[in-house]
């Protein structure tokens, strides 16, 4: 039984480890990628939470409509952040450029900022 434990806390940990990898970050088109992928889910996000704000049952609501309209969603929000960006994604793809320009300055500001107040 420890041991099932043992292994489990070994594979989070050693996820853990590869949660600060920023090699991925060299690369301009794995951050515009990431930014575009970013501004997708968020875009979903918006549509799912204007969906569920709606004012009343329609006549036809079902299960199946519903997943059917978050499949659609999820399409839209996909052909959104390709087509009509909000914007989201290019302003997270440069915050990280940024951050990877300067070595990783996100550590530090936070140190400094710390011993500071």
């Amino acid at each position: 039984m420890t041991g099932a434990i043992a292994s489990s806390t070994g594979a989070i940990a050693g996820t853990a480890g590869s949660a600060s990898d920023t090699s991925r970050l060299q690369n301009k088109d794995n951050l515009e990628a990431a930014g575009q992928r970013f501004e997708a889910i968020f875009t979903k996000m918006m549509l799912s939470s204007m969906r569920k704000a709606k004012l009343g049952d329609g006549l036809f609501e079902s299960k199946a409509l519903d997943q059917f309209r978050d499949m659609q969603d999820d399409q839209l929000a996909k052909s959104m952040s390709v087509n009509t960006p909000m914007g989201i994604g290019k302003a997270m793809t440069e915050f990280l450029a940024r951050g990877v320009g300067s070595g990783d300055a996100a550590a530090p500001a936070g140190n400094s900022e710390s011993t500071g107040g």
